[in-house]
């Protein structure tokens, strides 16, 4: 009878320990998939919205096309360009935004903004050189130029 009893602890004990969940391992999966289609550039911070004509100067576009900002951003290291933030809706701006997938008018080039009067420069990650009131999500690095 003693080694029924051990035997049957024994398996209990296997029952217990088959049914007790598991650790589940975390998984993250980072998917940007393509930049917002805009025709005068997008903001660099999510949910990245076009940014309207005027935004952004023009050492932000190269040869017309625009160099990109946040995850998309494919201009040269430690760069800083000039926008006007009065066109950003975080900062007071309530006009419309052009729509993703609108198409570019050619009055509005972006290498000939008329009369550009950038008020702060920006990295294209979400920092500015105004300081953490006006980053949009940019991280621990400041707005430092």
């Amino acid at each position: 009878m003693g080694k029924f009893k051990y035997l049957l602890l024994i398996a209990v004990a296997a029952v217990c320990f088959a049914a007790s969940p598991q650790k589940a391992h975390a998984q993250i999966a980072v998917q940007i998939g393509a930049a917002p289609e805009c025709p005068y550039g997008y903001f660099d911070y999510a949910p990245y919205d076009c940014a309207p004509y005027g935004y952004y100067g023009p050492e932000w576009f190269s040869g017309g096309i625009f160099i990109g900002a946040g995850p998309w951003y494919h201009g040269r290291e430690h760069f800083w360009g000039h926008v006007d933030n009065h066109f950003d809706h975080n900062d007071g701006w309530h006009g419309e935004y052009p729509a993703r997938g609108e198409h570019f008018d050619a009055h509005h080039a972006p290498a000939h903004v008329e009369h550009f009067s950038g008020n702060e420069m920006r990295d294209g990650h979400g920092h500015s050189n105004l300081g953490a009131a006006h980053e949009h999500g940019g991280g621990e690095h400041g707005g430092h130029h």
